[in-house]
């Protein structure tokens, strides 16, 4: 594209983008905190001053002072739109969510509580002390008043009929 493609306009508002572009960008940040954001209205408020070069041209008044003006009228509609719809997407995503569905749990306690009433007591009680109220080795011992050794053994055994019921019952 040439010198020759260029309209007036055009070269206006590259001429106040060079000038006033960072002026323009570090108001609108300050404004909203978000630079992204911001760069956008910025193109946005060049854009507008493209579509008003003849306004701009017989203006007397500040350049800069219309272009912030516009930029912070473009941030105070924007401000607007957000309040109008706070529903954001990815708020939508979060409460769209589908809580787990929780009929495998149920499905494995069952089964595993079958599973427990098939064992041997001292087994299923090791079992119940380890596992299910979260004891250590010595504190499950010292509750069920057999030595700690015994404990592991038991709870080694337990857990291997354990799997061997659970397997037996199907997938």
């Amino acid at each position: 594209m040439g010198e020759a493609d260029h309209c007036p306009a055009d070269v206006l508002v590259s001429g106040l983008y060079a000038e006033y572009g960072r002026s323009v960008l570090l108001f609108v940040v300050r404004l909203t905190g978000d630079r992204t954001g911001a760069e956008d209205l910025v193109q946005e408020t060049l854009v507008r001053a493209w579509k008003h070069a003849d306004d701009l041209v017989e203006d007397k008044g500040s350049v800069l002072g219309w272009l912030l003006t516009v930029a912070r009228n473009l941030v105070a509609d924007r401000a607007r739109a957000r309040a109008l719809r706070p529903l954001e997407l990815r708020d939508i995503g979060e409460r769209s969510r589908v809580h787990g569905d929780h009929s495998d749990s149920v499905v494995n306690a069952m089964v595993l509580g079958h599973a427990l009433r098939q064992v041997s007591a001292a087994h299923r009680d090791v079992v119940v002390e380890l596992y299910y109220r979260g004891r250590s080795v010595t504190e499950a011992a010292r509750e069920l008043g057999v030595p700690p050794g015994t404990v592991k053994s038991r709870s080694y055994y337990a857990l291997r009929a354990l799997r061997t019921l659970i397997s037996a019952s199907g997938p």
